[in-house]
């Protein structure tokens, strides 16, 4: 924190939690149709400052072909350059999840593990306040199904506050 302010922030207990401050909480049953919630902690405003903006990870529409032609038939009709044909909606752990923008900094924060998209909170892009007032309830930013996940890969709540302290 600059300036000697001092913000404080809550933990919430019923999840889990990553080193770039993602709470991940899981939905539903340990099978093929385990879902995992993802947000934003708290500790982001505490360190970065209030959020005025957040970007989610769009998955790309892979339904109908996206290459366009020379002659600019395709069905296509925006501007947008061509975009390979691929899943957009699968992340690994290195591909841009959510890029959030405070009043001090920008913050880039790839997937946790690797996933595909279910559901994204266009919400929190259309009101960031939700990430800054409500994050661990309507401030959440997307549901994902995970192709590997393991929970002890994440900290505790008493881990990450330990974690935190250490920062």
């Amino acid at each position: 924190m600059t300036g000697g302010d001092f913000f404080e922030f809550s933990i919430a207990h019923d999840r889990k939690y990553t080193l770039d401050h993602l709470w991940v909480q899981v939905l539903g049953e340990k099978d093929e149709n385990q879902t995992i919630k993802i947000g934003v902690s708290e500790f982001i405003r505490a360190e970065y400052g209030d959020v005025v903006r957040v970007v989610l990870t769009k998955p790309e529409d892979d339904s109908e072909f996206q290459v366009r032609d020379d002659d600019d038939t395709s069905e296509n009709d925006d501007d947008s350059p061509a975009i390979p044909l691929a899943s957009g909606d699968e992340m690994g752990v290195d591909d841009l999840l959510i890029t959030i923008r405070t009043t001090e900094d920008r913050v880039l924060i790839n997937a946790p593990f690797p996933c595909r998209i279910i559901e994204l909170n266009g919400d929190v892009e259309d009101n960031p306040d939700l990430v800054n007032e409500e994050a661990y309830g309507d401030g959440w930013c997307m549901i994902v199904k995970p192709h590997d996940w393991d929970e002890d890969m994440h900290l505790t709540e008493e881990e990450y506050i330990e974690y935190l302290n250490e920062i």
